[in-house]
This record gives C-alpha cells, structure tokens and sequence, in this order.
C-alpha cells in the first residue's frame, strides 16, 4: 500500500474522530506535502474530483450530499460522511505498518 493512500485513509479517520477543523489552505498544504494530487485523493475516496477542487475553492456550500461529505473528509467542517464506509473498511486498505502509531 502506497503513501498516498495512507494520506488518504489518515484524512478519512480525522474526518470520523472530529479532529479540529483545518483551512483550505492547511488541506492544501498537506497534500503538497504528501504528494497527493486532490484527484487522486478523489479517486481513492471514491468522489468526484470535479466537486472536490470546487469544495477547496468555496464554490459549494457543502450543506448535502457528496460536497458535504467531501468537506467532512478533508476535515473542512464537522459532521458524519453520508457513505456507508467504516473504520473497517478503511484500515483494510492499509496495513498496520503504515499508519503511523500503530505497529
């Protein structure tokens, strides 16, 4: 499993924790600093890409629906992700090796 789906799945798991909240422009520094391009990232989470550069630009309000879910996943507001996806689902994803904090 790669660092960018790491990245990803770490996303994921603030999003499900409430960590604090971050800016757009922290998000984006992030995924510089991964390496991450936000369509990958979309693709990973299965979202559309499209949607996600209009979230990060503030063009969708995020109230509903995917661009809601895209902005909890990204950390950009609190809530819950609409999908169906668990905990479960995301560490299958990933080994216990790559997730920092867990060996």
């Amino acid at each position: 499993m790669n660092t960018s789906l790491c990245f990803c799945i770490l996303l994921r798991m603030s999003a499900i924790q409430s960590i604090p909240l971050r800016t757009v422009d922290e998000v984006r520094s992030e995924f510089d600093r991964r390496g991450v391009s936000v369509s990958a990232w979309a693709r990973a989470h299965q979202v559309s890409a499209q949607l996600t550069y209009q979230v990060l630009a503030g063009k969708k309000r995020c109230l509903r629906g995917q661009s809601h879910d895209i902005a909890v996943l990204l950390g950009l507001k609190q809530g819950e992700v609409s999908s169906s996806v668990t905990l479960k689902d995301i560490f299958a994803r990933c080994t216990a090796s790559e997730i920092p904090g867990m060996h």
